[in-house]
């Protein structure tokens, strides 16, 4: 009966690979950096989201080191055991001190992934709200499949209805949110676009949030540490006040594995909002707790990011790069982020034009259904603090001279 079952998915698997959808590791051998060692090979990346170049900064490998010495290198149990540790604790208040300007009385929960934090939010605040009552959650077309997923949980466990609207389509969600008699509600959608790379109308959809009695939760964890002047993240940038009458109707999640260079993310909202996370939140309740010496380091990775000048030199590199490139046939997607995105269209073709750069000694993944819709399967090129305009101008190059050939 056994070998049913392989046969089975190595059919499965011959068809992915026959429609080109079949995904394989890379193993790196050195630390993320714009040049690094995959598969043995040196390799000129524009793939990471170490967006400010920190994931190998000395001073986040010396605060993770300190922080294994205090406190050894594993929590030993969930948070709600004894796993919360002083620096669990620390990181906490600090985070809610990045976002206490725009969301009042603000409390935050540190989580191991951003996939965790989103599960958790999401099926959390749509639990327990009655008999016979279930939340309407909005969500976006194009956000990441841990919100999808975190959406689908809820609807699954019969704590949600669900409703997508078209992706920048605030007129398809107005229309959706004045149809709706139901008490609860929840606009869901990405910060910054995983695939995109554009932004959100944060001010405009947190203004429907609250003419139509709405929560709304926003995963920045493309904007944390990148936008606003400090960079605190998408609602620093769009200039939300706490002080702002629908406020306190935000759900923030920040991640702290791209820009931030170590991992881990975080809930940000009111106080009372997060409570019920932390007493509802399966994700947080029902897991171990990640090592405290990630805690500590990420410490240190605040006080990092508090430094503007490797937000002037990303935006330096982003700038360049959109000056600079001059494409024939693909479209470069409008984005003023560090995901730069270039259409190519067919699956097959954007896994040719990723091949010709790896032949170059260039790595950029070509990104494919699933992930993104049909037939707009793309390279998604991201930059980094850290990138060399030399090395932009070698991407340029490359990108042209393949281009021509094919």
């Amino acid at each position: 009966m056994t070998l049913r079952y392989i046969d089975h998915f190595n059919h499965l698997l011959s068809d992915l690979e026959q429609h080109s959808l079949k995904r394989t590791l890379k193993i790196c051998d050195s630390a993320s950096a714009p040049v690094m060692t995959i598969d043995g090979q040196v390799m000129l990346t524009f793939c990471s989201n170490d967006y400010l170049g920190l994931a190998n900064h000395p001073e986040l490998t010396k605060a993770i080191s300190e922080g294994l010495q205090l406190f050894g290198s594993g929590s030993g149990a969930s948070h709600m055991i004894s796993g919360h540790h002083r620096p669990h604790d620390d990181l906490e208040k600090a985070l809610a001190k990045t976002q206490e300007a725009f969301i009042p009385e603000v409390r935050a929960l540190f989580f191991s992934t951003g996939y965790m934090a989103n599960l958790a939010a999401i099926t959390a605040i749509s639990s327990s709200l009655g008999s016979n009552q279930v939340m309407s959650i909005y969500s976006e077309e194009l956000n990441h499949a841990s919100l999808i997923d975190g959406v689908r949980l809820a609807s699954k466990q019969n704590q949600a209805k669900v409703q997508v609207f078209p992706h920048q389509d605030l007129q398809a969600l107005e229309q959706l949110l004045a149809n709706d008699t139901n008490e609860f509600k929840l606009i869901v959608t990405d910060g910054v676009f995983s695939m995109d790379g554009d932004l959100a109308q944060v001010t405009a959809l947190l203004k429907l949030a609250h003419q139509y009695d709405a929560l709304i939760l926003v995963d920045d964890a493309h904007g944390f540490g990148v936008l606003g002047q400090h960079g605190f993240g998408i609602l620093e940038h769009a200039g939300i006040q706490k002080s702002d009458e629908a406020a306190s109707r935000i759900i923030y999640i920040g991640t702290l594995g791209k820009a931030a260079g170590i991992s881990g993310a975080f809930i940000a909202g009111h106080q009372t909002l997060v409570e019920w996370i932390l007493q509802k939140g399966r994700p947080y309740i029902y897991t171990t707790a990640s090592p405290p010496a990630i805690a500590h380091g990420l410490l240190k990775s605040l006080e990092l990011i508090s430094d503007n000048s490797y937000r002037t030199a990303l935006n330096h590199n982003i700038q360049y790069w959109k000056k600079t490139l001059r494409l024939k046939k693909w479209g470069l997607m409008p984005s003023d982020t560090a995901i730069q995105p270039i259409m190519i269209g067919k699956t097959e073709d954007a896994l040719k034009v990723a091949q010709q750069l790896y032949k170059k000694n260039i790595w950029v993944p070509a990104i494919r259904p699933p992930t993104v819709p049909a037939n707009t399967a793309r390279l998604r090129i991201t930059f980094s603090a850290s990138h060399t305009t030399e090395q932009i101008d070698q991407l340029i190059q490359a990108l042209m001279e393949i281009e021509d050939d094919l």
